[in-house]
């Protein structure tokens, strides 16, 4: 297992147990976190799970995929040198503990 916090707008946090393997947006979605709408599934058409990985952590959950970049390009938030698409992030070992902060707006 891995845990993940979730930081709303607001500053309150969830921090969940996750699976390694599945996508930070999949976990958020099994459990309810509000502010990820993830409307396409997860297949990268959408910029609905757009989140700001922790600075402390964006060096471990990698670059922006391919084509990630132009998804951000449309999410309803402002842009910052740590936003992902929550779908691209999986999750692993190295990973417990990640953080991320959701945005104030997502579609």
């Amino acid at each position: 297992m891995v845990q993940i916090t979730f930081v709303q707008p607001n500053g309150s946090r969830k921090t969940i147990d996750a699976s390694e393997g599945a996508s930070v947006m999949e976990t958020a979605v099994s459990h309810g976190v509000d502010g990820i709408f993830a409307e396409c599934g997860g297949a990268m058409m959408c910029a609905t799970c757009h989140c700001y990985v922790d600075e402390a952590w964006s060096d471990k959950t990698g670059a922006r995929t391919d084509g990630e970049e132009i998804m951000l390009e449309c999410a309803a938030a402002d842009l910052r040198e740590t936003s992902r698409l929550s779908c691209q992030i999986r999750l692993t070992g190295a990973l417990d503990g990640l953080v991320v902060h959701l945005p104030d707006e997502q579609a």
